[in-house]
């Protein structure tokens, strides 16, 4: 199947960071940023005083998002003096976002294929900035926007970006989704229990094995998941939404926020369940020994306990032949939520499917005992001493394996 490209959602990212005069007005008594003529040449106009839509993102390190609708309007400041060369500024007014960022954070600004302008802001050597980089190929270099215009030559997104356009908020369908609508079409229009969601994708992927590659087989389960999902999601959303909010006693807007918000919900605890889900199918497939949500000291649940429950009462502290997996699509600040999961074990695993995380974070995970575990094909993501670091998941279903051997002997 198709996995689309950016340039079936963008025309073109211009990429700085920001200075004093960009990000602190009331410093320099204007809302404006200079733009450069192969940005305008590449997406954007040189049409004075054209006004775009624009949406505002401001992406933290660990908190979440500001999103904000508002617009921008690009001008030439030296339209009335025809003696000095064209000065285009893009114009843009107080908002949450521009409130909040500041000089060093660096600026994403791209322009979508409906003419949207998107405004992001991701803080200097944060994750998201590490993301924003990968997904658009981009780096800031000197004082003005470093910029590229998007193209059929570029390669097809992959996971990890697509991940990433996800966080973004931005919607996208696969290119052939049409071909999935025999799959889910069981379902009627109503959504089946993950663990069943998960295992109708991996029925329908039969060439797809884990005793082949299990890091290329955890990925091509989710993201085949995921577009079952979303084709499920949007027949059923779309027919509650003919529907209508209406009442006799008018307008249900209560009805439809409740609506709106079960829909995000669904979509943030579907994802780590069917990690889960997934995740143990490929260890059931490859005969490793594990118990899933044991409980442990604490009333502690780890994920992923191995060999068993009976063997972790059993051990002594320290002992070599325990390990525990965490599972979390999205690490953030939550990867410390798994250093108390099991107290025999010291040296904790985590998985997740999160691109670029930052090497200050990856220091402090390491520092605090605990190893990341990430699929192969998301490890391009990270920096080469990250990498030299990193599980993949391969190397844990190793590890694991060599590990309940040695207990089973003993």
């Amino acid at each position: 199947m198709k996995r689309g490209q950016l340039v079936d959602y963008f025309e073109g990212i211009g990429v700085k960071r920001l200075s004093v005069v960009d990000a602190e007005p009331k410093k320099s008594n204007q809302h404006e940023i200079g733009t450069t003529r192969k940005m305008r040449e590449d997406f954007l106009s040189e049409e004075h005083q054209h006004k775009y839509k624009a949406i505002y993102i401001w992406l933290g390190e660990e908190q979440d998002g500001i999103t904000t609708d508002s617009w921008a309007t690009l001008y030439d400041a030296r339209l009335t003096n025809p003696l000095r060369a064209p000065e285009w500024r893009l114009y843009y007014p107080s908002n949450p976002v521009t409130e909040i960022m500041k000089p060093g954070d660096t600026l994403f600004l791209a322009k979508e294929k409906s003419g949207v302008l998107l405004f992001i802001v991701a803080p200097q050597g944060s994750t998201s900035e590490q993301q924003l980089f990968y997904l658009f190929g981009v780096h800031p270099e000197g004082k003005s926007f470093v910029s590229r215009e998007f193209d059929k030559a570029d390669p097809e997104l992959d996971f990890a970006a697509r991940y990433i356009l996800d966080e973004l908020g931005i919607e996208f369908e696969d290119p052939e989704t049409d071909k999935l609508d025999s799959i889910i079409e069981e379902f009627g229009t109503t959504f089946p229990t993950t663990a069943e969601f998960s295992r109708k994708a991996r029925l329908t992927l039969p060439e797809v094995r884990a005793e082949d590659d299990p890091d290329a087989a955890l990925l091509a389960w989710l993201e085949h998941e995921e577009a079952l999902f979303r084709r499920l999601e949007r027949r059923i959303v779309a027919i509650r939404l003919e529907e209508g909010f209406v009442t006799p006693d008018g307008i249900d807007v209560d009805g439809f926020i409740s609506f709106s918000l079960g829909v995000q919900n669904r979509r943030k605890s579907r994802m780590g369940h069917s990690l889960e889900n997934h995740i143990a199918a490929a260890l059931d497939a490859l005969n490793i020994a594990y118990v899933r949500g044991a409980v442990t000291e604490n009333n502690n649940r780890p994920d992923f306990l191995f060999p068993s429950l009976a063997a972790y009462q059993a051990a002594s502290p320290d002992d070599t032949g325990l390990m525990m997996l965490g599972a979390k699509s999205t690490c953030k600040d939550r990867w410390r939520q798994v250093l108390p999961e099991a107290g025999k074990i010291p040296l904790k695993h985590l998985l997740t499917l999160e691109p670029g995380i930052t090497e200050r974070q990856t220091e402090q995970m390491q520092a605090s005992g605990l190893q990341l575990v990430v699929p192969a094909g998301i490890h391009r993501t990270y920096n080469d001493p990250q990498q030299q670091w990193l599980w993949s998941f391969s190397d844990f279903i190793t590890e694991a394996r060599r590990r309940t051997q040695h207990t089973q002997r003993t």
